[in-house]
């Protein structure tokens, strides 16, 4: 007998099978305000209602930027369940890594006492290893580098913020303090609105730092001190 033919005599519904999928499905009572129904195809009862996917969720959540609340909002459930089906997606979720990288590393605070270490891949932006840190340390941060290169990742450099130390760790590979950090000693000691002509001209070429090659910034920074060497020379000898 045609499955049309057994929607019309048994009153089945149009309504998918949450198990098996299939259309022989009937309702049978409620469950408080919910509909329930059986599928006579295997025999299990289950809710009726659309069923929150939790891979859509997830993509939504990380492609699409959207907070708990706003997909709470939008599927019409608590933020709760929203948080129970992404929990389910991401244990399945598999990180690839690059073969080869040039290490980004870092720690940003929030608040005194702890912060957030980071890893990251300055060609591709993936994330290599993070760890949670009441302070950082050197010891802390070869750890997170030994731990990228136990899982076969090849780093041919690393950036770091130039901590004491920290540069003549790793012989064996390329380390170089940040731009951002470079600049921020420079005006350290210039300040950003440096009253001198000297230190004027310096400040304006130290921001070409992040913006120019090596080549061209020690060439910029040897026509400024021919230019100022006897004020320099002056300044020195008082």
């Amino acid at each position: 007998m045609c499955l049309l033919a057994l929607q019309q005599i048994y009153g089945f519904e149009e309504k998918n099978c949450f198990y098996c999928n299939s259309t022989i499905t009937k309702k049978n009572g409620k469950k408080g305000v919910k509909q329930l129904y059986k599928c006579f195809a295997c025999g299990k009862q289950f809710i009726g209602g659309n069923r929150l996917n939790p891979d859509q969720i997830w993509q939504e959540y990380v492609q699409g930027k959207q907070t708990y609340f706003q997909l709470s909002q939008k599927y019409n459930c608590s933020i709760k369940t929203i948080q129970r089906k992404i929990d389910l997606v991401q244990p399945l979720q598999k990180t690839s890594f690059p073969d080869v990288v040039n290490v980004l590393m870092d720690t940003t605070y929030f608040g005194r006492s702890f912060g957030v270490m980071v890893f990251k891949d300055s060609i591709s932006g993936t994330i290599l290893f993070k760890k949670y840190v009441k302070q950082k340390t050197n010891k802390l941060y070869i750890e997170g580098l030994e731990e990228i290169i136990r899982r076969g990742i090849k780093i041919q450099s690393i950036i770091c913020d130039g901590r004491r130390g920290l540069l003549n760790l790793l012989p064996e590979i390329p380390i170089q303090m940040c731009n951002f950090h470079q600049v921020a000693i420079i005006r350290r000691y210039l300040t950003k609105k440096p009253k001198m002509q000297a230190s004027k001209e310096l400040w304006e070429h130290t921001l070409l730092l992040v913006r120019t090659d090596q080549a061209s910034f020690e060439g910029g920074l040897s026509d400024w001190y021919s230019k100022w060497k006897d004020f320099l020379n002056e300044k020195k000898n008082r």
